[in-house]
């Protein structure tokens, strides 16, 4: 019995440790919550976690169909270049299968917009799309 505290407080761990590719999707869940976070840290290690296997990346006007891999080391390379200061959600809508964000962020001393998709399925959320523009 003086081992029940302990024990529960590790079961309590190991639920509320859920990874990206664990979180099952509900409706009061805000996946955009710990993508914001890692963005604003400027993660891409982090962040890459929540990548599809292969998704769209545009960073200004470049896009490119990526793996996992290459989209993370695109990522990495703008945060090299440009490190976040903030990163703020300024919209977000979806349906059943895919939500998506716009979110302003200060890098590098600039300004920009970025554009989020994710889609919902398999019970995982998934970055399809991640979008980084100059902001006007």
């Amino acid at each position: 019995m003086k081992h029940l505290p302990l024990v529960i407080a590790s079961a309590l761990a190991l639920c509320l440790g859920v990874s990206a590719r664990a979180q099952a999707p509900t409706d009061n869940y805000d996946v955009f919550i710990p993508i914001a976070k890692y963005i604003r840290l400027g993660d891409a290690d982090k962040l890459s976690a929540w990548f599809a296997e292969n998704l769209e990346v545009t960073v200004f006007s470049n896009t490119n169909d990526s793996s996992r891999n290459q989209a993370k080391q695109i990522v990495r390379s703008f945060f090299e270049s440009y490190t976040p200061s903030t990163f703020n959600i300024e919209h977000t809508a979806g349906r059943s299968n895919m939500k998506y964000a716009l979110g302003r962020l200060k890098a590098g001393g600039e300004v920009f917009e970025v554009t989020i998709f994710v889609s919902i399925k398999d019970q995982s959320y998934k970055i399809q799309q991640l979008k980084i523009a100059k902001s006007d």
